[in-house]
């Protein structure tokens, strides 16, 4: 107990308060005297600590309740702590199902107030108004949402999904021509060559066609499509089932699970002490794999001289550019959030692609004709500028982001104070302070029957060129919007219509006993993959 004494400077001070002076020297003589006096001292320490974390999150509580009340606009009661994402967190509801009931709370209103933990949220369900957040102010919200420091987590931190303020204007600026059409043209011949041998395993391999979960064979495919185009790196995953960098990438696109929530949460809430277990987002062996890997390629081409027209090329490039600072931990960070945005986002696209092709067999009877029409001239090759001729397709891949948008909302963080109009008739205008974030609902707008009618049904036509002249502006989302828009939509797109355009060359795609329609699929909480998977046929088409 003399230590705890010594290591407790106020203890004599609070020992001679407690003591008649009298006895005071004959007291402290005494160990045991002095031993109770300490577990008093802490006791009434830990109190004290207790009392402080108590009105700390009263306050905190507090404030989410009375927060948009006071400011006279419609808002959604919250659940303490954790705000109006609790159903996520609990797995009461999926992301779209929140989105979509948030949305349908106040039909008449233009925005309503939300709470996500302590910060306050302004969901947006005017389409002008997301307009004049998302384009036309954009410089009062120019930020998205960004939970993992780049301090705790260089791979995450310092990627241009993350970056704030001019950083991120700086590294917008130096990746925008990565991704023009003239660069995913020099990147085709690298998706194409992936494509090829991916149909041609399937066809090698008819046993495994004949039920398919097609979010395992599409991951692989993604994961050999980054791996050449952003890393190069040649890998078959069909082929090579648990090699490295599929294996990594899955751990780093698993969002799901105990652990990885209340990470999510710790980020959110007390990144501190993450940083201080030196935790970060993904395990320590993804991050060394993905460092090591890309930090090795960037040597072996300084040193060899080796060009390759693939992403990590266009990446050197800017790198040696005397106006743009771009260190090796940037380019490291950049190629690994093209890889977790592409291994995802754009195999579930081709899952649900497949899966509407076979409950709307219309559809994919006039899908294979116009494949069959525009690929007819050629001997072995589909070229770039076959892609592009392709109409029919541009409108199937834009009713499925439609159905099935790769993220149900996009998020936009308040820098400079911003007044909003009245929400509703009776309600107040509002200001949206420095650090508010504001919401804008994708799935809910892409469900809206007064912006896409009998909006279940899945109808290509939609997107002609006589109706998609007539769809109302800032209702359709699939890639985000403004100067903050998806950067690699188009490599997205691209990938996806070569490999299309494969299958339906190759193949009939039907439904086995394991097949769902899409619309009774039961997501994840956190993501839009089924529990029960994507499963079809593929039937080799006799040519």
């Amino acid at each position: 107990m003399q230590a705890i004494a010594g290591w407790l400077p106020q203890f004599s001070l609070y020992m001679r308060e407690r003591v008649h002076p009298a006895q005071y020297e004959s007291y402290v003589a005494s160990e045991t005297s002095r031993s109770v006096l300490a577990m008093e001292y802490l006791w009434h320490a830990l109190q004290c600590v207790l009392v402080i974390v108590g009105f700390t999150l009263a306050a905190l509580i507090y404030r989410q309740y009375t927060y948009w009340k006071k400011r006279g606009i419609p808002y959604m009661e919250v659940i303490p702590l954790i705000g109006n994402q609790a159903p996520i967190f609990f797995k009461l509801k999926t992301f779209p199902e929140l989105i979509l009931d948030m949305y349908n709370r106040y039909p008449n209103a233009r925005f309503i107030g939300m709470m996500d933990f302590n910060t306050p949220l302004v969901f947006i369900r005017d389409p002008q108004l997301i307009r004049d957040i998302g384009v036309k102010n954009f410089d009062n919200f120019p930020d998205h949402m960004s939970f993992v420091d780049e301090k705790v987590d260089k791979l995450f931190g310092k990627n241009i999904f993350s970056l704030r303020g001019e950083r991120w204007k700086e590294m917008r600026a130096t990746l925008s021509p990565s991704f023009t059409a003239s660069k995913m043209k020099f990147m085709f011949e690298l998706i194409s060559k992936t494509s090829k041998d991916f149909v041609t395993y399937l066809l090698e391999h008819p046993e495994e066609t004949k039920s398919i979960e097609t979010k395992d064979a599409f991951t692989r495919y993604t994961n050999d499509v980054i791996a050449s185009a952003a890393f190069g790196i040649s890998v078959n995953s069909m082929r090579e089932k648990d090699n490295d960098f599929y294996i990594h990438g899955k751990e780093a696109t698993d969002f799901e699970g105990f652990w990885k929530i209340m990470k999510f949460v710790m980020f959110r809430v007390c990144p501190s002490i993450l940083r201080l277990m030196d935790q970060g987002f993904v395990t320590r062996d993804t991050a060394t794999f993905f460092r090591t890997l890309i930090q090795d390629a960037v040597k072996a081409r300084d040193e060899k001289g080796i060009v390759r027209p693939d992403m990590i090329h266009l990446l050197m490039q800017a790198r040696d550019n005397e106006r743009v600072s771009l260190s090796t931990d940037d380019i490291v960070a950049q190629a690994f959030i093209f890889f977790v945005a592409g291994f995802d986002t754009s195999s579930t696209l081709m899952c649900y692609m497949l899966h509407e092709l076979v409950f709307n067999p219309d559809v994919q009877q006039k899908l294979r004709e116009e494949v069959d029409q525009v690929t007819s001239s050629a001997e072995d090759e589909v070229t770039y500028e076959m892609l592009q001729k392709m109409k029919y397709m541009d409108m199937v891949i834009s009713e499925t982001l439609r159905k099935h948008p790769p993220v149900p909302a996009i998020d936009r963080v308040c820098v400079k104070s911003f007044q909003l109009p009245q929400s509703m008739p009776g309600y107040s205008d509002v200001t949206v302070e420095k650090g508010s974030v504001a919401w804008f609902p994708v799935h809910a707008l892409h469900y809206d029957p007064q912006y896409f009618p009998d909006p279940y049904k899945f109808d290509p036509e939609r997107f002609n060129d006589e109706n998609k002249d007539k769809i109302v502006p800032y209702t359709y989302l699939p890639f985000g919007l403004g100067p903050r828009m998806c950067i690699g939509n188009r490599f997205a797109l691209m990938e996806t219509k070569i490999i299309v355009t494969h299958l339906v060359q190759n193949f009939l795609v039907e439904r086995t006993e394991k097949t769902i329609d899409p619309d009774k699929f039961t997501l994840q909480s956190f993501s839009i993959t089924p529990k029960e998977g994507f499963w079809l046929r593929l039937k080799p088409r006799k040519i």
